[in-house]
């Protein structure tokens, strides 16, 4: 007799049931066509590493020998010695260091184009790659130039990332493109993979394809444009017929533990890659950490720290960044104070907002609109084109000339960096709310108050006023769950290239 769900390991086309007999498994009826761009961007990565790897260890070998003919004096154990040129040295070095970046798995399809353990692992093979050799070096007592080390890793690293950093460029635009995309299909309750589909089609660039969903229904749509290819008793077929190169699964009671493990050898024999979807979302990478605990994969998540060492590392930078800014700039700000004046108003705008823990503050802008215009709102808010909580209009008749470029490029809101000084505001952090939103706020949206409010932020790198509401929400809550000081830098360097473009800004 053969049991429904057997117990064992798959061993090529046959498997081992409970009384350690060879059971033959079906083949493939239709085994999807495998889609070739992970190894093409493969390649396109080994050889941009090839190249800068060569470059860093024989352009170090250039700028501290020249064009000397450099020797490396290693001594014999038996008294006798002997000398390597540098030129064989840096092949050797350059060769043990692409195989640590292959070694390190940093360029694994499952790491490669998001996040940042692509990163981390360049770090880490480059680094323990120059700590074996010079570890080395020190035990045989051999003199290796110390500035050919010196200038070969910091430069090599650098460029390693800048490299991978512009192929992700690269990548993301080809993936807006419909092309390099990961063919996935979502598997599980109904419910939940709705809720995964809606995340994952907010960014094309991710890399994810949604072909379909299995799900208890069986038929319809998951979203429009997702199928709904079968029910949860005929999961291989209908994934085979939607040529997946990976199953995201939601999770499903009607699914068992024994036959999701059956489900994943299956999908094993196929070469289709299996995801399984944690039911928490908006949680960024290093806060979670899986943990095997008796044969279970249970994912510890780190609470969100709001006081410590790490906000006042931050609250350090703001007073820094910000007062730096202020005496760069302070030339900039007097010439735009003096063009605002130039219709007889103030040059500054002084309007009320929520801050920290719900505290108020007094927010600084330049003016950008005629005098009086706030009394001018009242005729104007059946043309608003904002989100539904806040008035926006695309060509509001009260923003002046030089209004109208100020807020394109936010300058306008250059003497915030005095808010930041004060401590009312952060560099970084969730849009600055009236205490009329604060007052519509859900009991979730309360949380964007835990932090103080940002110059810029998600929501200023991510569509500003085109954004909805609720993606509004949703982005300053990330921040809030997510914020590091790392990531703060990254939102001010995405900040600099949106305020070049003005896309988003009225």
């Amino acid at each position: 007799m053969v049991v429904s769900e057997p117990l064992g390991v798959p061993l090529g086309n046959a498997r081992l049931n409970r009384h350690g007999r060879l059971r033959a498994l079906p083949a493939p009826t239709a085994a999807p066509i495998e889609h070739d761009w992970h190894a093409s961007y493969r390649r396109r990565l080994f050889f941009t590493d090839v190249a800068i790897v060569v470059a860093a260890v024989f352009g170090a070998q250039l700028l501290r020998f020249g064009q000397d003919r450099a020797s490396l004096f290693i001594p014999g154990f038996s008294g006798d010695s002997f000398t390597l040129g540098y030129t064989f040295v840096s092949v050797i070095f350059a060769i043990a260091w692409l195989l640590a970046l292959h070694g390190y798995g940093t360029r694994d399809a499952k790491t490669v184009g998001t996040g940042t353990q692509e990163y981390r692992r360049i770090a880490d093979a480059s680094i323990r790659v120059f700590g074996v050799l010079t570890i080395a070096a020190f035990l045989l007592h051999i003199e290796v130039a110390r500035a050919y080390l010196l200038l070969a890793l910091p430069a090599g690293v650098v460029l390693l990332i800048a490299g991978r950093w512009l192929w992700r460029g690269w990548l993301r635009a080809q993936r807006a493109q419909g092309r390099f995309l990961t063919r996935v299909v979502l598997v599980g309750e109904h419910g939940k993979s709705q809720h995964i589909a809606r995340e994952v089609q907010r960014d094309l660039t991710v890399g994810y394809q949604i072909v379909g969903a299995v799900t208890e229904r069986g038929s319809g749509t998951l979203l429009p444009g997702v199928p709904v290819l079968g029910d949860l008793d005929a999961l291989l077929p209908a994934i085979e017929s939607a040529r997946a190169d990976a199953v995201v699964y939601s999770g499903s009671d009607l699914i068992s533990p024994p036959r999701l493990r059956q489900f994943g050898w299956e999908l094993q024999s196929r070469s289709i890659d299996l995801i399984v979807a944690a039911a928490l979302t908006d949680i960024a990478g290093p806060r979670i950490h899986a943990r095997p605990v008796a044969g279970l994969s249970l994912i510890h998540v780190d609470y969100t720290e709001f006081t410590g060492i790490r906000y006042a590392t931050k609250r350090a930078f703001d007073i820094s960044a910000s007062a730096i800014a202020l005496l760069l700039l302070l030339p900039l700000m007097a010439l735009i104070a003096v063009l605002v004046r130039t219709d007889g108003g103030p040059a500054l705008f002084v309007q009320e907002r929520i801050g920290l823990d719900g505290r108020r503050f007094r927010l600084v802008k330049f003016r950008s609109m005629v005098p009086g215009a706030e009394h001018m709102l009242e005729g104007l808010l059946e043309f608003s084109d904002g989100n539904g909580m806040l008035f926006k209009m695309r060509r509001d008749p009260r923003v002046t000339r030089i209004g109208a470029f100020l807020r394109r490029h936010s300058l306008d809101e250059l003497p915030q960096l005095w808010n930041v000084l004060r401590g009312d505001m952060s560099l970084v952090g969730p849009r600055p709310p009236l205490l009329s939103e604060v007052e519509n706020y859900e009991d979730w949206d309360q949380r964007r108050l835990l932090v103080k409010p940002g110059i810029t932020g998600l929501w200023q790198v991510s569509g500003r006023s085109d954004l909805s509401w609720e993606d509004s929400v949703r982005l300053d809550l990330y921040y809030v769950e997510n914020w590091s000081l790392t990531g703060d830098l990254v939102i001010l360097w995405r900040t600099l290239r949106t305020l070049v473009c003005g896309r988003g800004a009225y």
